[in-house]
């Protein structure tokens, strides 16, 4: 598995031809205390960096980019009722939804944790 981020800080997850997307820790502390997850719908098609779902903290309403384009296969259904996961865990339990990937090559604009840190220090 491979895991690769964004510069709107999240994060893909790639396994074969399905990723695991959710927002970084960076991104859950700048938001404070998540209040609301509105998740995409399963089978919804997503084009890269379309917003497919939003994230309410008690600081801002934020949008999820997806990193790549494809088709929504899973939601983490766990968020409608505990989206206080994406505070506590955001890089694993918090994740928000898995697409199957249209285009791997799409991967490539991406970053990697060392490349994703150091972009973090610069902010």
């Amino acid at each position: 598995m491979s895991r690769f981020y964004t510069k709107d800080h999240e994060w893909i997850d790639v396994d074969g031809d399905t990723g695991t997307v959710g927002i970084t820790d960076y991104a859950q502390s700048q938001l404070g205390d998540i209040t609301f997850v509105e998740l995409p719908a399963a089978g919804q098609a997503v084009s890269k960096g379309d917003g497919v779902s939003v994230v309410d903290s008690v600081k801002a309403a934020s949008d999820v980019y997806t990193p790549v384009s494809g088709k929504v296969a899973e939601v983490n259904g766990a968020l409608e009722s505990e989206p206080e996961l994406v505070n506590a865990d955001a890089e694993n339990k918090g994740w928000l939804f898995k697409v199957t990937l249209a285009d791997s090559g799409e991967l490539g604009g991406l970053m990697d944790r060392a490349a994703y840190d150091a972009y973090v220090a610069e902010l």
